[in-house]
């Protein structure tokens, strides 16, 4: 049997210190938004001829249809480019149609999706409404479900325990983000916070049936022979192998989509994978090391 409990400090000084990271990279690159936050122009090309390339894009926007926040992103065919820059009118739209067409041959315009800087501020802030409703709202549920069954460990400490665990599992990506943001260009748009969502759905289902065999185990009659730390350790190593199984299969899905899947989707399916690892790990070694933290060792059971 695999002593978690005893090495919670390990596990979470790790944590810690992921935290601690992301929270610097955040403040001290910030975010770079995407259109569908701060408004602008998504614009999907396809050249016929392989006149076209990434850096030449960008040096052509910048100079000839002077657009200094431009972002060329090569798809899959090598002919195909995801363009996001300042907004766009429609008369300066087909202008700039026959300067590509004139510049790199012919062009066909697959996409164009304009948003302006008022609508951008508003799908931002229900963003982080829809996030920190779904924070609330998980932990609320959690605490009412084990509210008849929970002794001897208060129901609201499950809640609170999984909130904790929550945050921790979006803000580490962010924090990622954040840094590739910095160094690679890469924009936080809404399929970012569509991951951030499912991912933090997938760890409360872990967190939840790791607490669900405290909870179980608590009610046994072996349970008064053990102390609280003995007892939830053996929980997490009935779990163990069950946790790490169904996030293996995930893993190896989202492996499979990030180096064979559309380019349009690598940060996406980034974003799934990295929360999918991070939740896993907080649902076995944060959040019930931090239950025997909050719980002690006596527990009248």
């Amino acid at each position: 049997m695999k002593n978690i409990i005893g090495r919670r400090s390990i596990f979470l000084s790790v944590s810690g210190t992921l935290v601690v990271l992301s929270v610097i990279a955040i403040i001290v690159f910030g975010f770079r938004f995407g259109i569908e936050f701060k408004g602008g122009t998504l614009w999907q090309l396809s050249f016929e001829q392989n006149s076209a390339a990434k850096d030449t894009l960008e040096t052509f926007f910048k100079n000839e249809i002077k657009k200094e926040n431009v972002t060329v992103i090569p798809q899959e065919t090598g002919k195909m480019f995801l363009i996001r820059t300042e907004e766009i009118s429609e008369p300066e739209r087909q202008e700039n149609l026959k300067l590509l067409e004139t510049k790199f041959g012919p062009v066909q315009e697959l996409s164009f999706q304009a948003i302006g800087a008022s609508i951008g501020k508003e799908l931002g802030q229900k963003s982080i409404t829809a996030f920190l409703l779904v924070l609330f709202a998980i932990s609320t549920y959690i605490a009412f479900a084990f509210r008849k069954s929970s002794h001897p460990v208060s129901s609201w400490k499950y809640g609170l325990i999984t909130l904790a665990t929550l945050f921790h599992d979006a803000l580490i990506p962010v924090g990622l983000f954040a840094v590739l943001g910095h160094y690679l260009g890469v924009d936080i748009d809404v399929n970012f916070m569509v991951a951030v969502l499912v991912v933090m759905g997938f760890s409360v289902h872990d967190t939840i049936v790791v607490f669900d065999r405290v909870r179980e185990n608590l009610k046994s009659p072996e349970a008064r022979k053990k102390d609280f730390n003995t007892l939830v350790n053996e929980s997490i190593n009935q779990t163990l192998a069950r946790s790490i199984n169904t996030s293996l299969t995930l893993v190896l899905v989202l492996l499979a989509v990030l180096f064979f899947g559309s380019s349009t989707l690598t940060y996406f399916t980034l974003t799934i994978l990295i929360g999918t690892i991070i939740g896993t790990y907080s649902s076995i070694f944060i959040a019930s090391p931090l239950l025997t933290l909050w719980q002690g060792k006596k527990v009248e059971i």
